[in-house]
């Protein structure tokens, strides 16, 4: 083996050359992009610009959006374990104010506010909300403690 490496050492550098030509060429000389600049009037914006240019800033929407009113007689729903502030408000924003509501569930009740609360789907009978709603509703403190934890 060496001795025909010895032999033929400039064909190989030769081969060894025309690939790494032809590698360069594959891969870099043929990715020219062409970018062709169409004329356009200077008094209109540029089209992809447009839309960032119609929005109204970030910081006044979060400006103009009132903060969410408790209505008057709604109970705090927040008691319920497995419901946090976004879910509290989502249910308000779907109608749910009281623990009588939510106690009176039935399972169509529950797949119609289920598909309401987007990526918190399931947590309505996971946590099973409808039996701990019953127990806050009446007033049961002792019982919903010993079934679900203190408050």
């Amino acid at each position: 083996m060496a001795e025909l490496v010895q032999e033929n050492w400039l064909l190989l550098v030769l081969a060894l050359l025309v690939g790494v030509v032809v590698a360069w060429w594959v891969f870099v000389a043929s990715r020219r992009t062409r970018v062709e600049i169409a004329p356009r009037d200077e008094d209109t914006p540029a089209q992809r610009n447009q839309a960032l240019i119609d929005a109204t800033p970030a910081a006044a929407k979060v400006a103009a959006t009132p903060a969410p009113v408790a209505p008057a007689g709604g109970d705090d729903l927040g008691r319920i374990k497995g419901l946090g502030p976004k879910l509290v408000e989502q249910l308000r924003g779907l109608g749910v104010t009281t623990f009588a509501q939510i106690a009176a569930w039935d399972d169509a009740e529950i797949d119609r506010i289920d598909a309401g609360l987007g990526r918190f789907q399931g947590r309505i009978r996971r946590d099973d909300w409808p039996a701990q709603a019953a127990l806050l509703a009446a007033g049961e403190t002792a019982g919903y403690e010993a079934r679900f934890g203190k408050l």
